[in-house]
């Protein structure tokens, strides 16, 4: 088990009417809040008057942003921007899903820096700090309302990268089953697959003796799969909405990292797919970390049998254990089938017109993951297994 230092000082309110804490939440870092958002939908369920209401209860100057898209750009985290230090922001307040968290984090970077803020997505500067940020959520499936991290697009050349500081992890995090009730069953899928990810990302490790974070690993992750055709067969079930929702987060805020590296390559190489045809991020995922797995479990088969033994109930064949991993393949791909997922870029629309042009860029800063070190070549076989 590796050193490691945890600390995540996001508070989290959860539950039921829970965004009625918003204002009094906000007040504690200022009057001045930007309040971020994407497009109508929480005007139209009636949170959008409701919090409102809360910061303007607490005397708050509300500030607004909207239009953040999936896959968020970087033109509109420069308009943010522009308002904080027009406006001197107090607080960034995110009522969405992870685009509106990472575009609000992002957002908050920039105002304490005097350049471009995709210069901290390029390397080319490092955060030092940043406004204060709270969050709303309403779509369970990046963790981004307790991460440090950010995932941004550049229209300019179609990139998309990610960075991180302490400073971006929310100061609070208000979550509301009940606000995921509407959501689509596209929507809810891709969360689901989303936050599966991060586990996977966490869990294929080289790293040995980390059977505590192991075993939370597997429990996380059939909790999500005990629960994800439940939330979408009946999706005002609260206490599935409950289990999915902080599944979502306790995949993310850092917990099961704790004394392991995890790899990440999966991530970078959907960052490519996403960047260039705009495809949901947990629709990528469902097509990108089965091919992966495909192409990597050699590296430690042992690893891939338990993970198709704890997690899928596969019988380890001690004879074949390379079966045995093959199997748990194939079930996480049946199970991303049967909530909706693609698990080939065909289903998505996606040809093989890219892949170089894609394994050019994912590679253009070095090679990807840790489990296995991924060079431009391998992103290309990887690419050939998803299509």
């Amino acid at each position: 088990m590796q050193n490691f230092v945890f600390q995540n000082g996001t508070k989290i309110i959860f539950g039921k009417d829970t965004e009625q804490f918003t204002g009094q939440e906000a007040a504690a870092y200022g009057k001045k809040i930007l309040l971020h958002y994407g497009g109508g939908s929480i005007k139209a369920s009636g949170l959008y008057d409701a919090i409102v209401q809360s910061l303007r209860e607490q005397n708050a100057e509300v500030f607004e942003l909207g239009g953040v898209q999936p896959n968020p750009r970087v033109s509109l985290v420069r308009e943010g921007v522009a308002i904080c230090k027009e406006q001197g922001i107090d607080l960034i307040l995110a009522v969405g899903g992870g685009s509106v968290i990472d575009s609000a984090k992002a957002i908050a970077a920039g105002a304490k820096y005097e350049g471009d803020v995709w210069d901290f997505f390029t390397g080319k500067a490092e955060v030092s700090g940043s406004v204060p940020i709270g969050v709303v959520l309403t779509i369970p499936a990046a963790g981004s309302e307790t991460s440090n991290g950010t995932v941004i697009t550049n229209e300019d050349g179609w990139y998309k990268r990610a960075m991180g500081h302490q400073s971006l992890r929310p100061q609070f995090a208000i979550l509301n089953p009940v606000l995921t009730y509407t959501l689509p069953p596209y929507q809810t899928a891709c969360g689901i697959t989303d936050m599966m990810a991060h586990i996977l990302e966490r869990y294929f490790t080289n790293e040995k003796h980390v059977e505590l974070t192991d075993r939370l690993c597997e429990a996380a992750l059939r909790t999500i799969i005990n629960n994800a055709h439940t939330v979408l067969a009946e999706p005002a079930n609260y206490d599935a909405r409950a289990e999915i929702m902080w599944a979502g987060t306790i995949a993310h805020n850092d917990l099961l990292s704790t004394g392991r590296i995890g790899d990440w390559g999966s991530h970078d190489i959907e960052h490519e797919i996403s960047g260039i045809y705009d495809i949901a991020h947990g629709a990528g995922l469902a097509i990108i970390f089965p091919a992966w797995m495909k192409y990597v479990y050699k590296h430690d088969v042992n690893r891939f049998a338990q993970f198709a033994n704890r997690v899928w109930d596969v019988e380890i064949d001690l004879n074949d254990l390379e079966k045995t991993a093959l199997k748990g393949i194939e079930k996480l791909e049946q199970f991303f089938s049967s909530i909706g997922m693609p698990v080939r870029l065909a289903e998505a629309n996606i040809g093989a017109e890219h892949f170089e042009e894609m394994a050019k860029k994912g590679t253009e800063r070095g090679p990807l993951g840790n489990f296995v070190k991924l060079q431009e070549a391998d992103l290309v076989q990887i690419f050939h297994l998803a299509k």
